[in-house]
């Protein structure tokens, strides 16, 4: 039975005497969907261990550490990813609590969770896969380490119900002149860093190589000045992805480089665009669903002016691998 992240960790802990290891396990967007969650624990945990794992990976290296004492969050928007049901039924026979955020509550992934955690069941901003993979991240720091800013926290994820569609308005224009202008591009590459990096990651490989068909990579803004810095040029594409938060600055400095050398520069700072207005204890940790959320109109402008329906594909659900 589906259930709310609060009342979901309060079970777990009644039944586990003892929690030391969280796990996030998942595939492509879903995989990225879990970024947030796990970037905040690894920030603000003392003492927990996190991994974050591709689900194949999971379920061909498990680690070693899995067992009782161990939570494992999955993710799958339908709940069929084979290899993530499988990941899910793996730490059921550890002992692991087992945790599914799904769409779908009767699904495969769903029956190998011992609780289930839906998504994308109404219109609200935060109904999606990455605000409630991080709701679970912050009421298992909250209630096995206690996390002071919980109530800024919670807070937060209401009004940001309120800050998404003023954001998406002022984004709207940009979103369309971006795709008018860059639509026909061959290769585009996306740039962003701490808790923006994992919609970079899903932005390059769902959203731009796999529904556009666009040669694309992520590359991250600490990273660029370690070798992809080589490949910029006023010919060449990117999307930068300023984050709100301790890492801007790695972001902001890719920028800086990418001004002097290239030309054909997307920025979208959420800084501009009205992040900011959630708590300053909580507000980065919501960047990447922020993000997501405002790149997702420049996408379906994409789909236009390409004349590429979204759900184009020619090998993904046509063929057998």
């Amino acid at each position: 039975m589906a259930c709310c992240p609060k009342s979901i960790i309060e079970d777990v802990l009644k039944k586990h005497d003892k929690i030391t290891h969280v796990y996030f396990v998942a595939c492509g967007g879903s995989y990225a969907g879990l970024y947030p969650a796990k970037y905040f624990l690894q920030s603000e945990a003392k003492d927990l261990i996190i991994g974050h794992y591709s689900s194949n990976e999971f379920c061909h290296a498990t680690p070693k550490a899995l067992g009782k004492d161990s939570i494992v969050i999955t993710q799958s928007f339908s709940g069929t990813t084979p290899e993530t049901v499988r990941a899910a039924g793996i730490a059921q026979e550890a002992g692991a609590a087992s945790i599914a955020v799904t769409y779908d509550a009767e699904s495969p992934l769903a029956k190998n969770g011992d609780h289930v955690v839906t998504y994308g069941t109404t219109k609200e901003p935060n109904d999606n896969g990455h605000a409630k993979a991080l709701w679970l991240a912050v009421e298992i720091l909250n209630q096995i380490e206690g996390y002071a800013h919980y109530d800024a926290f919670m807070a937060s994820y209401e009004k940001y119900n309120e800050i998404v569609p003023v954001a998406k308005e002022k984004f709207a224009p940009t979103a369309k002149a971006w795709a008018e202008k860059y639509g026909e591009e061959k290769l585009i590459y996306v740039m962003g860093s701490g808790p923006n990096y994992g919609v970079t990651y899903s932005y390059a490989i769902c959203l731009l190589q796999e529904m556009q068909w666009i040669h694309s990579s992520a590359i991250h803004s600490g990273e660029y000045f370690h070798g992809p810095f080589e490949i910029t040029d006023k010919d060449v594409p990117f999307i930068m992805m300023m984050s709100t938060g301790r890492t801007r600055a790695l972001d902001q400095r890719a920028l800086d480089f990418l001004h002097r050398f290239g030309e054909k520069i997307m920025v979208l700072d959420n800084e501009e665009m009205g992040l900011n207005a959630l708590d300053s204890n909580v507000a980065e940790f919501f960047n990447q669903i922020f993000t997501a959320a405002l790149l997702d109109m420049f996408y379906m402008d994409l789909c236009e002016v390409r004349k590429h329906p979204r759900p184009t594909r020619r090998y993904m659900w046509k063929l057998k691998y």
